[in-house]
């Protein structure tokens, strides 16, 4: 196969809702043409070094899927034949491993299961009058295939990615956290921070808001340190991975920032020192074991972007609540601080004691929340 240098391509990129205008901003910042927004998910058009620099470099995105076609499948006949007329044999040799995941919303095809062994079926179909095999053995690169159906439109996808590109690569991926990094890196955008400013993140947790800043601060693209499925794919080729990567580092800024991040929690300011060592931003962070309901660092001119801890349960949301009014009370007396703060608690700004100037509905995962914004 040889690599597609001067083809254009559909490309797809899912989102957390609430994102879709960051993402698409981000992909027109990179110079990427056609962008479109729907609901959950962002398009554009472009070859394979296109691919390798939205993987690299996408804040608010999940993932970089290459659409390889989209048609009605109002039964599973019509997803076996429409599944079938694809070209797999220009994307997979003869020993990819293809699985296969996806999801239905709103369709007469709504068992994912079954949606799943169909695809699987009708892709197999298809290669077998390429290759003259009955059976494949799945050894080889894994070239995930990636379905949607919405309202009887299946779109069918490769997903270049592989990992999500929320998992940078710099937090354990054993533990658990409450905030993706690219829902923590649009609060981070939302706020206009740009490394000039003093930032900081009071109830820091595992750091990684403040890591993100960081990240943003440098220009620094964040999947340089991780790997991405397409990598190994033989018909894109390594080389536009390298160059792309060569161009992220170039980009980068230097200068002296001034990132503070604290909370009260020794363990979770450990963690979070943990984690920006391993995204190599730990010497732009300034770790700190503090109570947020004490807050009264000064600054000229300052932004303070945060996910304060809430609880479900009723006696952990009465916790919560009893934190949001301390904090509210601290950041009462300090000046030249913009707060941008994430919460599910539709109750807190009258905990907090002041109304958001502007309020923006984001989610985490499937959890709505509100981006509550106070300007200086």
């Amino acid at each position: 196969m040889t690599t597609p240098s001067s083809q254009t391509f559909t490309f797809c990129v899912p989102c957390l809702f609430g994102l879709e205008g960051l993402a698409a901003e981000e992909l027109r910042r990179l110079g990427l043409q056609d962008v479109r927004t729907e609901d959950g998910r962002v398009f554009f058009s472009g070859g394979p070094g296109d691919c390798a620099r939205a993987n690299l470099s996408l804040r608010c995105g999940e993932r970089v899927l290459l659409e390889l076609g989209s048609f009605p499948a109002r039964s599973f006949d019509a997803l076996f034949e429409g599944v079938r007329a694809l070209p797999w044999e220009d994307w997979l040799p003869r020993d990819a491993a293809f699985p296969v995941t996806g999801y239905s919303l709103d369709s007469a095809l709504f068992s994912v299961p079954d949606c799943q062994r169909i695809i699987k079926k009708a892709v197999v179909e298809r290669l077998k009058t390429r290759y003259r095999l009955e059976q494949f053995p799945e050894t080889g690169a894994e070239y995930k295939i990636r379905f949607s159906i919405r309202k009887d439109l299946a779109s069918v996808c490769l997903d270049t990615s592989g990992t999500a590109l929320h998992k940078r690569g710099y937090r354990p991926a054993h533990t658990e956290a409450p905030l993706r990094e690219t829902l923590a890196a649009a609060m981070v955008r939302l706020s206009r921070y740009r490394g000039k400013d003093d930032f900081c993140d009071p109830f820091c947790g595992s750091g990684t808001i403040a890591i993100e800043a960081a990240l943003a601060a440098l220009n620094r693209a964040p999947g340089l340190n991780r790997h991405f499925s397409a990598e190994n794919w033989s018909r894109f080729g390594k080389a536009v991975w390298e160059q792309a990567r060569e161009a992220a580092r170039e980009a980068e800024f230097r200068g002296d920032y001034r990132i503070l991040a604290s909370d009260i929690d020794p363990r979770a300011v450990r963690l979070a020192r943990e984690n920006a060592e391993r995204a190599h931003v730990a010497g732009l962070i300034d770790f700190s074991v503090a109570d947020a309901a004490s807050f009264s660092r000064r600054t000229e001119r300052g932004v303070l972007v945060t996910n304060p801890p809430y609880g479900e349960r009723l006696l952990d949301r009465q916790q919560a609540e009893k934190i949001y009014r301390s904090f509210g009370a601290a950041l009462s007396g300090s000046e030249n601080w913009s707060l941008y703060l994430l919460s599910s608690d539709p109750e807190f700004e009258r905990c907090f004691g002041r109304n958001a100037d502007k309020k923006r509905k984001l989610y985490n995962g499937m959890i709505r929340c509100d981006l509550y914004m106070y300007y200086k």
